[in-house]
């Protein structure tokens, strides 16, 4: 089993393998082709069978492809069996803080003073602005994924 990087992985061939991925279970080329939207099942047997020889998809008796290993895909973050992008991680984690500190401020809002809400406003503009920054990088780095599909 060849040892691949993150770099190995790009374009059409990422895409297989994540469409692989999030299918959940065997696939063959004709699935792959109209998930991916590719010109024919030739393409994506060839796409199938280099993810097979970089040791990350194995071939089963039916001729299907199943995920083997997980791969260190750049930009991407594993989470238990499912993958996703490290982008759209990084928002969700910053939504979930600033909705807590919405509710902890609406608590607090007629116990405490001027400082604290003036304080708490601020921080939830931060992480508010974190979010936007994340989401708006992810949306990007989405559209730059499929544009570049398209292209090949």
């Amino acid at each position: 089993m060849a040892n691949a990087n993150a770099v190995d992985l790009e374009g059409t061939t990422l895409s297989v393998y994540l469409y692989t991925v999030r299918k959940g279970k065997p696939v063959g080329p004709r699935d792959v082709m109209k998930g991916v939207q590719l010109s024919s099942p030739s393409v994506a047997y060839r796409h199938l069978q280099k993810l097979e020889d970089l040791g990350y998809l194995q071939k089963n008796q039916y001729g299907e492809y199943i995920v083997k290993s997980k791969a260190a895909v750049k930009g991407y973050i594993w989470i238990g069996r499912r993958i996703m992008p490290k982008m759209l991680f990084y928002a969700v984690v910053f939504m979930c803080i600033l909705i807590t500190e919405i509710v902890v401020l609406a608590l607090h809002y007629p116990v405490e003073n001027y400082v604290f809400k003036i304080f708490f406003l601020l921080l939830i503009l931060i992480t508010g602005s974190a979010m936007c920054v994340f989401a708006t990088e992810w949306l990007m780095q989405r559209k730059h994924t499929k544009r570049s599909i398209q292209i090949e």
